[in-house]
């Protein structure tokens, strides 16, 4: 099953699909939107058009473990996706995968302006593996791999 991974943003929002074995990234894109509601139908249709059956969606939560206001952000997201997918939805602890996905393109060689641009592209893959990998940890402990 594809497995759709979302760094939600107030003006960008990335997103990661993985390939159908859920193994690795495979689309990514930005979605450019102000209001949720965008947001979730652009989302909506870029599931249908990959098939994907479950979205994870990136809860920032503060670097303590505590919930802030970008968390309840991501959480009420989180609602607004499931009623306009009809899909599961996931909140995957998302801290640094910004930073990092800063540090990945500055690394390769990406300036300001560009890393602008696919940063949450990025950051959306990182939360991908993260939840793939522990998906997949969680088949081995339990005997399905």
């Amino acid at each position: 099953m594809r497995v759709c991974a979302i760094d939600y943003g107030d003006a960008r929002t990335g997103l990661a699909v993985s390939d159908p074995t859920g193994l690795l990234a495979g689309h990514t894109e930005v979605v450019e939107a102000y209001r949720p509601e965008a947001v979730a139908e652009r989302i909506r249709a870029v599931a249908e058009e990959y098939g994907v059956g479950k979205l994870v969606l990136g809860r920032p939560l503060n670097m303590d473990g505590t919930r802030g206001p970008r968390a309840e952000k991501a959480e009420a997201f989180a609602e607004l996706l499931r009623n306009a997918t009809g899909l599961p939805v996931t909140l995957w602890d998302e801290r640094r995968t910004t930073i990092d996905a800063h540090q990945i393109l500055r690394a390769n060689g990406k300036n300001g302006k560009k890393r602008k641009k696919i940063v949450d592209a990025v950051a959306a893959s990182l939360i991908l593996e993260g939840y793939l990998m522990w998906e997949r940890g969680q088949a081995s402990a339990s005997g399905e791999a």
